[in-house]
């Protein structure tokens, strides 16, 4: 096992690329994708789970932590890893993008962002610095800097203001950071969707140094062609030798189109809240598990797949349990969304080394666009 952090490149097809993040906690084969935990837990997953469908690293929330146990809680039961029973590596995110999006009565000032809580109206102060701290509680193997994501549309000027603050927050980040060896901290890049400024951003961050870099400020609405159109360019600007993470992404073809174009990590809460609200992603595209025409099919969800939910039960009985508003629903849609990605991922790592992305690609199109099983 590692006793460091870093980060080897095996091979590489076009832009894409596949590799191994090593940490003391494990291995992180790339590209990855990490399941969203916000509060500790993948939603409607134990831990074991998890890991049972291929992840090996997960996404812990910050903001959330912070409010509730509260990271000095986490902290003084023994830190994350064992609070929630999950020995494998974690990703922290900074807090930012929760501030912005959940909290009321937000005021952003050079020092950070003062905020109310959601959950009980309680006042904090969300600094570089605190966030550093607090994610050093929390034991994560991989911090995020902290930065502030403003949402799209907004013009030039609001968007370059807001990421040359995120600038001086990477430095401070960075500080406070200090000498954690076996922990990493990345940089996060910004600057919407305009060439200069994202080249700006790559470089601030790169003199100021970074473990590795995650291009954030998308996903946020802008819409996939925008967002290829950043990551056509984007990934380039950051050091080859460091992995990429690009944030909050996405629906299957976004992942791939990510990969395609140099993405090395990604996030999102789709898979989990997909599955919570009947919905299951599949090598032909989505499925609606509370459609009518469910009723009386025997057939599992996917043929191919090798899911508990897949294996063992039928469509009928998917649709049955999530009409009656069962606990098991979520469950099993969850743990095959989940399969799924951690499938597609297998499959993206596999072509980039033998030289066959394109035709991975291809296929995975072609399958998508036939469209469910015809309904009985």
């Amino acid at each position: 096992m590692s006793q460091k952090f870093s980060f080897a490149l095996h091979a590489t097809d076009g832009a894409a690329r596949t590799g191994v993040i090593s940490t003391p906690r494990g291995e992180i084969r790339t590209p990855a994708f990490m399941p969203v935990g916000t509060a500790a837990t993948v939603k409607a997953m134990m831990p074991e789970s998890v890991r049972a469908t291929g992840a090996d690293i997960i996404l812990g929330n910050t903001y959330h932590l912070m409010l509730r146990p509260t990271a000095e809680r986490i902290d003084r039961l023994g830190g994350l890893h064992k609070f929630m029973n999950w020995e494998r590596p974690i990703l922290t995110d900074s807090g930012g993008f929760q501030v912005m999006s959940l909290a009321s009565l937000r005021k952003l000032t050079e020092e950070g962002v003062r905020f109310s809580s959601h959950i009980d109206g309680s006042k904090h102060m969300l600094t570089p610095e605190r966030s550093m701290e607090i994610q050093k509680l929390l034991g994560s193997d991989i911090v995020m800097a902290f930065d502030e994501c403003p949402a799209l549309p907004a013009t030039d000027d609001e968007v370059a203001k807001s990421m040359r603050l995120s600038m001086r927050w990477a430095q401070r980040s960075r500080d406070a950071f200090g000498d954690r060896p076996g922990h990493a901290l990345f940089g996060i890049m910004q600057g919407g969707v305009t060439r200069e400024l994202r080249e700006e951003s790559a470089e601030a961050l790169t003199r100021i140094g970074f473990d590795g870099y995650a291009v954030g400020g998308l996903a946020v609405g802008e819409g996939q062609e925008a967002m290829f159109g950043v990551l056509d360019y984007a990934p380039g600007f950051l050091p080859e030798d460091k992995p990429r993470y690009l944030m909050g992404v996405g629906k299957p073809d976004d992942i791939v189109g990510a990969v395609e174009r140099g993405i090395d990590m990604m996030d999102c809460v789709l898979p989990s809240r997909s599955g919570r609200t009947g919905q299951a992603w599949t090598r032909r595209g989505q499925v609606n598990i509370k459609n009518a025409r469910h009723q009386d099919d025997p057939r599992p969800l996917d043929e191919a797949c090798t899911c508990p939910a897949c294996r063992n039960y039928s469509r009928a009985y998917l649709h049955h349990v999530f009409r009656a508003g069962e606990m098991i629903s979520g469950m099993l849609l969850t743990w095959h969304n989940l399969h799924y990605y951690q499938e597609l991922m297998q499959g993206l790592r596999d072509a980039i080394a033998a030289g066959s992305l394109k035709q991975f690609v291809a296929d995975f199109h072609a399958q998508r666009a036939m469209g469910d099983i015809e309904p009985l």
